[in-house]
C-alpha cells in the first residue's frame, strides 16, 4: 500500500512527488528527446477520451500540433472515447476534424480503438470512418519502422474469446523489436471513477506477459497515470486530453508510479531500437512526466 501524501500547496505537486522507479523502466529527467526524423526512429503521439468538441480538446489539440511542429508524428494513436457523447458520425467534424485540422492537412494518420461512448451509437460509424484508419475492423494492428514496433489495437468494449485468440495468435507470429498494447479500458489504474478492469485484466494480461508486450496505453478514466511497472509491463493511462476529473486519483493505490489529475493532456512518444521515450504534456505545453521504458 503506498503512502497517502497531504497535499499542502497543490494536489498537483502531492502526485507527482510520488514518483517511483519500478523494475524494468528507467526514468529520466524532463529533457529525453533528441528530436530526430531519422528513420530508425517512431514519433507519435496518443490521446485518450478528446472528443468533447469544446475548448479543452481545442486546447489540447493546439498544443499537439505545436508538438509536431517540434518533430513530426509518424501517427496519433486515439484511446478511445474519441467522439462524446456517443460515438455517432454526426459528431466528426466538429468534434475532430475541426480541432485537429492542422495535423490533418499535413496528413498525420490517426488510428483509433472504440471506448464505450463510441459505441452507444457509433461502432459502424467509426469502424468505417476513413481518418480513423480502423478499415471496418474493431480490432487490428499497425505495424511501423520496419519491425521496429508492431501496435495492437483492441477493442475492450467486446474482448471476447474470438478476439483473444485473435490476439495471441498475432503476438505470437509478430517479430517487432516492441510490442505494444493500446485499449481503452485499463487493467491497471488509480482513478476512483473507474480504477482497474479485473475482468479484462484476467482475460489480457496472461497474454501480454507472455508475448513480450512492453507497454499499454488506455484511457477511460479521465487522469494521467504511469504506474510501477506490473510483471514486466509498463501501463500508461492517458485519459483526459478532452476533459480532466479533477481530485480523481486514489492516493492510496499501491501500484502508481505518478500520477495527475489537473488538467487535460496528451502523450509524445519516441521509439528506437533500444528504448521507448515517453512524454506526458499538459495543454499549456508543461511536461508533467517522462522517462524511458527499456
Amino acid at each position: 500500500m503506498g503512502k497517502e501524501i497531504t497535499p499542502l500547496i497543490s494536489r498537483r505537486q502531492a502526485i507527482l512527488s510520488f514518483a517511483t522507479i519500478g523494475a524494468g523502466a528507467l526514468i529520466t529527467p524532463h529533457s529525453i528527446f533528441g528530436v530526430s526524423n531519422a528513420k530508425d526512429k517512431i514519433r507519435f503521439a496518443i490521446v485518450g477520451d478528446v472528443g468533447t468538441g469544446d475548448g479543452d480538446q481545442i486546447r489540447t489539440a493546439n498544443q499537439m500540433a505545436a508538438q509536431h511542429s517540434k518533430g513530426a508524428f509518424d501517427l496519433v494513436i486515439a484511446a478511445g472515447d474519441n467522439i462524446y457523447p456517443n460515438g455517432s458520425g454526426k459528431y466528426f467534424e466538429r468534434h475532430f476534424e475541426q480541432p485537429f485540422s492542422s495535423l490533418l492537412r499535413d496528413r498525420v494518420n490517426f488510428y483509433a480503438v472504440l471506448g464505450n461512448h463510441d459505441v452507444k451509437s457509433g461502432r459502424e460509424d467509426q469502424n468505417q470512418y476513413a481518418l480513423f484508419n480502423m478499415k471496418g475492423r474493431n480490432y487490428y494492428t499497425i505495424k511501423q519502422g520496419d519491425g521496429l514496433a508492431e501496435f495492437f489495437m483492441l477493442d475492450s468494449t467486446d474482448f471476447d474469446n474470438v478476439q483473444a485468440a485473435w490476439l495471441e495468435d498475432a503476438l505470437k507470429k509478430s517479430t517487432a523489436k516492441w510490442k505494444i498494447a493500446v485499449f481503452h479500458h485499463p487493467i491497471y489504474s488509480s482513478g476512483t471513477k473507474h480504477g482497474s478492469d479485473m475482468r479484462l485484466r484476467r482475460q489480457v494480461e496472461p497474454l501480454l506477459t507472455k508475448y513480450g508486450v512492453k507497454a499499454v496505453f488506455s484511457g477511460h478514466d479521465h487522469i494521467y497515470e504511469r504506474t510501477k511497472p506490473q510483471n514486466g509491463i509498463q501501463y500508461f493511462v492517458t485519459g483526459a486530453g478532452g476533459q480532466c476529473r479533477r481530485g480523481d486519483v486514489n492516493l492510496r493505490s499501491d501500484f502508481r508510479a505518478v500520477s495527475y489529475d489537473e488538467d487535460n493532456h496528451f502523450m509524445v512518444v519516441e521509439i528506437d531500437d533500444k528504448r521507448i521515450s515517453f512524454q506526458a504534456i499538459c495543454e499549456n505545453g508543461s511536461i508533467l512526466d517522462s522517462g524511458i521504458v527499456k
